[in-house]
């Protein structure tokens, strides 16, 4: 391949020549989050893939923990070359973001093979999306999931909507507003807080992921985790600087649209074993202190569908705000989720088969 030439300070797209023969490009590539857990799996996966797939071409330098950019500044940071690449999670960036923020709301279901798969083909398949990351500078590689959205409790049981009102919640993106519409009274911590947050007594319920419960601990300190059968923040992937992707060759952008199409079956393999393996061990009573696990009934799941449509109308009117179609997306989403839903419901999860 020809040379492509590095860009100021080391953080653009470069070249390392390992040989005379053998040339290497290096994405730098920005994540906020730390070098451990199903994201970082997902990333060191794909930086794997993108090399095999590319003969020894490409791969990712990854810069963990914020050291290019913090959550909140990552679109300005890869729409200005600070990096490559990155992390770019929905939620900061209601404009920026808002046609991929709709993987948030909970159109996709508690599936979160489904959810990837339908997210992916959203972002991938639709021009007007790709037209509107391009006016910012980016371009879509490929989605993750925070997975779906669950309740963890220390000293209280939430077994049906009704007894959502009342008790001192963390919540998580518009699945914590819609709990504060059912009378939950909403605390602001973020996730890695909520330890300490059930410990002290500051809050009595935390909305979280079954993967989270050994990760960070919470088993230590909750007696309960309530299954909502609900949704999933889905609004979370890998985003490049389009001047950078502009200068890739043909052959190294069909490198990476092949293993970001590649990305969603990959991940939901990784989170869905891992949560897996969480339930396993709290139905086992496998942690030191016994957690109860409640399964919301599915008309207690339609309850929190309703309770959640003033939010799905809000998002419809900040998509139109940026000149997006958001009947259009909505009808692109559902129908894909429908369509992975019944491959699912035939023929399970594609690493089963």
């Amino acid at each position: 391949m020809g040379r492509i030439k590095s860009f100021v300070g080391g953080a653009a797209l470069a070249l390392t020549m390992g040989t005379a023969t053998l040339a290497e490009t290096t994405i730098f590539y920005g994540h906020s989050g730390p070098a451990r857990g199903t994201v970082p799996a997902a990333l060191n996966w794909f930086s794997e893939r993108i090399n095999e797939l590319s003969d020894g071409d490409l791969k990712l330098d990854v810069q963990w923990g914020g050291a290019l950019f913090k959550a909140p500044a990552s679109v300005q940071g890869i729409s200005n070359g600070v990096a490559d690449a990155g992390s770019i999670i929905s939620a900061y960036f209601q404009k920026e973001m808002a046609a991929y923020s709709l993987a948030d709301l909970p159109l996709s279901g508690a599936n979160v093979w489904v959810g990837l798969r339908a997210t992916d083909k959203l972002m991938r398949e639709t021009p007007e999306i790709t037209e509107h990351l391009a006016q910012q500078n980016l371009v879509y590689l490929g989605t993750f999931t925070a997975s779906d959205v669950n309740v963890a409790c220390r000293g209280v049981e939430i077994n049906s909507v009704e007894d959502i009102a009342g008790h001192k919640v963390r919540g998580a993106g518009v699945y914590g507003k819609v709990f504060g519409e059912l009378g939950a009274t909403m605390v602001n911590l973020n996730i890695y807080e909520a330890y300490q947050g059930f410990d002290t007594g500051l809050i009595d319920c935390s909305q979280g992921y079954s993967y989270v419960i050994p990760a960070l601990k919470w088993h230590e300190v909750i007696d309960s985790y309530t299954v909502l059968n609900w949704g999933q923040l889905g609004g979370y992937g890998m985003f490049m600087n389009k001047d950078i992707y502009d200068g890739l060759s043909d052959g190294q952008k069909a490198v990476l649209t092949q293993a970001g199409t590649e990305l969603p079956d990959q991940f939901a393999k990784i989170v869905i074993g891992a949560n897996a393996k969480a339930m396993d061990a709290m139905k086992a009573n496998g942690f030191e202190r016994e957690v109860k696990v409640i399964d919301l009934t599915e008309a207690d799941s339609a309850k929190l569908n309703e309770a959640a449509a003033p939010f799905l109308a809000d998002w419809k009117e900040n998509a139109a705000s940026v000149g997006l179609d958001p009947d259009q997306l909505i009808g692109i989403f559902t129908q894909a989720v429908a369509e992975y839903t019944a491959e699912f419901e035939a023929q399970g999860c594609p690493w089963t088969h």
